[in-house]
């Protein structure tokens, strides 16, 4: 199975994991809201304790999934991109249709050159075919001195090594998927994730990574599964989080 073909599963995954939350919180759909209004309005003031964001700014979201944080991002010419994007307009209209979006990869995004002010990625990249690709894409699509707030997921090498295993099983036709692997394209380490900035013209002014609390909390969870007890000395699911400025 190709990294194309396991984006494309991954795709296949989610979708199907959507349509099955879509019927479970039917009714309750106001605890979506809440969460998701948190989490837009957290990010913005993070974004404008760092640069002012005019009121006419131009918000795209790469990969808005079914509840990205440009639906309540406050922004009144945002748009967001997703493959997915007519299927959780339908899933999900109560707020999906809050603002427009467009159904197309990240590797190839349909606007021209320095078409918005504030660009947004969160926690996506690790779930597409090229990672390095959409970084290109939102330099590419991002105005000079616009603001780029990225996060994905990132993990111990051992996490990247079983993911490279995965898909090479499946790449010799071994039918067997573990979710998290079938989930993702590939798992990014702290420093593989850094890579996918180099030689683009954004200049990092926020770059975090929360590796120590996510031991700590995995040390202090009661384990489940021999995966949790993994997750004591291997971390998982650390979040890697850059706030840039692009470049002239």
């Amino acid at each position: 199975m190709s990294r194309q073909q396991r984006a494309q599963r991954a795709l296949a995954r989610q979708l199907a994991y959507q349509e099955k939350k879509a019927n479970s919180v039917r009714g309750r759909e106001q605890d979506l809201v809440t969460a998701m209004m948190h989490s837009s309005s957290k990010v913005r003031a993070l974004l404008q304790s760092v640069q002012p964001i005019n009121p006419d700014a131009r918000v795209l979201e790469a990969g808005s999934g079914a509840h990205g944080l440009i639906f309540f991002f406050g922004a009144e010419r945002g748009v967001g991109v997703d493959p997915l994007a007519q299927s959780y307009a339908e899933l999900f209209p109560a707020w999906q249709r809050r603002v427009t979006t467009v159904a197309a990869f990240g590797e190839s995004l349909p606007f021209a050159e320095s078409s918005f002010d504030v660009v947004l990625c969160d926690n996506v990249v690790d779930h597409a075919e090229s990672p390095g690709a959409i970084l290109a894409e939102l330099a590419r699509v991002l105005k000079p001195s616009g603001l780029l707030y990225f996060t994905v997921n990132i993990h111990h090498p051992i996490y990247a090594l079983a993911s490279s295993i995965h898909g090479a099983w499946n790449d010799l036709g071994v039918r067997y998927e573990i979710g998290p692997f079938a989930d993702h394209t590939v798992h990014l380490t702290l420093s593989s994730a850094q890579r996918l900035f180099e030689g683009l013209p954004f200049r990092k002014l926020q770059e975090t990574s929360n590796i120590a609390s996510s031991r700590i909390v995995a040390k202090q969870r009661t384990p489940r599964h021999a995966g949790d007890r993994l997750k004591r000395i291997f971390f998982k699911n650390a979040l890697y989080e850059v706030i840039a400025v692009r470049e002239n």
